[in-house]
């Protein structure tokens, strides 16, 4: 304040301003998913000195409270946001147990590690069962009360969607949130987000959405747009649509004012056949031109010149994750450090995106399904029956009619996880409306051509 007293009002007022200025664009900036599923993977201590040197990344999001990361952040002055396992949300609503977790995972880190988020859980409403999504908000705000009586009250509380929350997402002026989520839970949450100037996080991935004729609107690369004759407002890319799909949606709830934060987004470089967007070129182009837009500060088109802070998925690839190729193939990095593709976030690079040169990989024929064929959603073979019993009470919960794989139904039996499971998920996938997204299932479903049913029911050993 004594430099404020020596200056006029005028200097003032611009010190103040840029004060600010310096805050915001401290706050939104590029961050990147640090996920640890791998077993050649380098020690936390060497990943932050890597990012702190060597790119100009700012910002990690890690899906757990690993106190090796946690440590080997400190002092580094990249912010790290921490995330809860989903299965202690029940236990959070209670204060002592949320104080105890607090002097267990946080105080002892904080504030040499720049902890900037306590995520509640990830994508509780698309993946958790019934008792997570009751008790999330009260778990959120039992937290931020810890936090405060912990005298740790600059840490943010809030919790990362996937964008299953959204009944519909095109054209964006017509989206809504689920029906039941939405005055349930979503709008309490976001009343907290308000109180407590806190972000709603979702996690928005064109790469679901994506199919050959919309290659080029996924993929920020040059297309004719889709015009939004409610709001007369075009798309040029799939990732501003999704974003104001949201946008309209809290709108919608009153909450247009509450600040939007990309937990996850990327692209794969690799994948199984049956999965042919997954390429470096793909990637690269992903990517790159989500860094170029985040650049421009160019917003959306509901919400110009907004820059979103943004968390791209995922630093590296993770070998021993389940699910296909893809599932592991996520990364900007190899384990070694070396760059999967060039998308402009290394220290002294000249910011274009180039893909780094890789071996080549022969590219297997694909049948292509033949036009106005059938198609039906089936679970993968790599996917486990704890995965697929989460479709499967997902499905059934949205109001979708599972009564045929309920004892006494025509489609009982085969009384397993995978024979319900594929049920259900095909139904939900035919009542959707057929989209590729719609047949996802975090990666544990795949598209066919070839019929597996009998009569009205899927059969899947």
């Amino acid at each position: 304040m004594e430099v404020l007293k020596k200056h006029s009002p005028f200097c003032a007022f611009f010190f103040i301003v840029s004060i600010v200025l310096q805050h915001f664009n401290a706050v939104h900036s590029i961050g990147v998913n640090y996920g640890t599923l791998g077993d050649n993977l380098p020690p936390p201590a060497q990943v932050a000195q890597f990012i702190k040197d060597k790119t100009i990344i700012d910002r990690v999001k890690i899906f757990d409270v690993n106190p090796d990361i946690l440590r080997a952040f400190a002092n580094t002055g990249i912010f790290v946001s921490v995330t809860v396992p989903n299965g202690e949300i029940p236990n959070l609503i209670n204060i002592r147990y949320a104080r105890r977790w607090v002097d267990a995972n946080i105080k002892p880190f904080y504030p040499q590690t720049k902890i900037n988020y306590i995520l509640v859980g990830n994508e509780v409403l698309h993946w958790g069962p019934q008792n997570l999504r009751d008790n999330l908000v009260a778990a959120m705000k039992t937290l931020h009360r810890a936090l405060r009586r912990s005298g740790l009250g600059g840490i943010r509380v809030t919790t990362a969607h996937s964008l299953a929350i959204l009944e519909s997402s095109q054209p964006p002026s017509l989206a809504k949130f689920r029906p039941g989520w939405d005055k349930a839970v979503l709008a309490p949450m976001l009343q907290f987000l308000r109180e407590t100037k806190s972000p709603f996080m979702v996690n928005p991935y064109p790469y679901f959405g994506y199919s050959p004729a919309l290659a080029n609107f996924a993929l920020f690369r040059p297309n004719k747009g889709i015009y939004d004759r409610f709001t007369r407002r075009t798309y040029t890319n799939m990732f501003d649509m999704l974003l104001d799909a949201v946008y309209i949606s809290m709108k919608k709830l009153g909450y247009g004012d509450v600040e939007i934060v990309l937990g996850e987004t990327g692209w794969a470089s690799q994948g199984e056949v049956y999965e042919p967007k997954c390429t470096v070129p793909n990637a690269a182009s992903y990517n790159g031109g989500l860094v170029r837009k985040y650049n421009s500060g160019q917003g959306t088109p509901l919400m110009p010149r907004r820059k979103f802070e943004t968390y791209i998925f995922a630093l590296f690839n993770e070998n021993q994750k389940s699910g296909s190729l893809a599932e592991r193939n996520f990364g900007l990095f190899r384990p070694d450090f070396s760059a999967v593709y060039d998308i402009g976030i290394m220290r002294g690079g000249s910011g274009t995106v180039q893909p780094v040169p890789t071996p080549a990989l022969p590219a297997p024929a694909v049948p292509k399904p033949k036009q106005g064929g059938k198609k039906w959603c089936v679970p993968k073979t790599s996917a486990t029956d704890a995965a697929l019993q989460a479709n499967l009470d997902y499905v059934c919960s949205q109001g979708f009619d599972c009564k045929p794989i309920q004892p006494g139904g025509v489609c009982f039996n085969p009384n397993t996880v995978r024979a319900h499971a594929s049920y259900a998920m095909n139904v939900y996938y035919q009542k959707e409306g057929r989209n590729d997204f719609d047949c996802d299932f975090r990666n544990t479903a795949v598209i066919t051509a070839s019929d597996p049913s009998n009569g009205s029911c899927i059969y899947l050993s």
